[in-house]
């Protein structure tokens, strides 16, 4: 059956070739862009089922009258993808504050403010599909992505929340976790601060590098990903998770063992602060 998808951040990368497998398919989509000539080369991508808006979604006071429209002169919206982000890389010490209000302006602010819009219409119609692109590292952490780590890490705790609080409305929620796709997340659509702290030059200076070295040759290949994303949405029973690539896989899996190593080994300490009559033994 041909749905109405929302998907925020179709102009490249995972977003593109989401709505460009959805489109495939036969459903209709509607995507975000930040320029007009992106906005008329998507509608070409299928004539009357790709819809173009124009969106920043820093600019939260514009999406509540812009999820209106859609519903007003397109139809009713099945699914929302948020997908629209980027990444800072630098080391916490050496990024600025502006640029952490900035990652968590366009990952976060702007993730929560379409879903606010969206939420009202999927609720009234008690069905729905709430899909948020965080990452592994959502999951887990790699140093010199402190606030994409903590953007993501952050969606993630809202996604989980969500799920729990429209469940009963018939609404789904998933936070899908991809690992490394061919885009350009770790190229030009990175943003990378300068480095100025020379004590961190053994750890970043080959972080740095291989991030920049591998940028088009990673293991995830986006189309698939969007097939993936098509299952997810053919689901009556989808999950709250999905991990996207068998580096996703390995690496979450890895920080998961390692965590649960920590709390085997602090068990002692953490019980102990329980009051004596009311200790959970196990």
């Amino acid at each position: 059956m041909s749905k109405l998808i929302f998907i925020t951040g179709v102009s490249t990368g995972l977003g593109r070739a989401f709505a460009q497998d959805a489109l495939n398919a036969g459903h209709r989509v509607v995507g975000t862009l930040r320029n007009e000539k992106q906005r008329l080369e998507f509608e070409c991508l299928a004539p009357g089922r790709s819809f173009g808006r124009l969106l920043d979604v820093t600019d939260t006071d514009a999406i509540p009258a812009l999820v209106t429209d859609i519903e007003e002169s397109i139809g009713a919206i099945d699914v929302l993808v948020n997908n629209a982000g980027y990444g800072v890389e630098g080391t916490l010490e050496e990024s600025a504050l502006e640029e952490l209000y900035q990652q968590f302006a366009v990952n976060v602010f702007g993730v929560v403010a379409v879903t606010k819009a969206v939420l009202p219409h999927l609720r009234h119609r008690r069905s729905g599909q709430i899909i948020f692109i965080t990452s592994m590292g959502g999951l887990r952490a790699f140093p010199g992505l402190a606030y994409y780590h903590g953007s993501k890490f952050a969606v993630e705790g809202i996604a989980a929340t969500l799920r729990q609080e429209v469940a009963g409305f018939g609404i789904h929620v998933t936070a899908v976790e991809p690992g490394a796709f061919r885009t350009n997340w770790a190229g030009s659509s990175m943003h990378r601060v300068d480095r100025t702290i020379s004590d961190y030059d053994e750890l970043m200076a080959p972080i740095r590098e291989e991030r920049q070295s591998r940028s088009g040759m990673q293991l995830g290949d986006p189309a698939k990903a969007g097939q993936a994303l098509l299952t997810l949405i053919a689901s009556s029973t989808p999950p709250g998770h999905l991990i996207l690539g068998s580096d996703a896989l390995q690496l979450v899996q890895a920080s998961r063992s390692e965590m649960d190593d920590e709390i085997r080994a602090w068990k002692d300490v953490t019980l102990s602060t329980d009051h004596a009559t009311s200790q959970v033994q196990s």
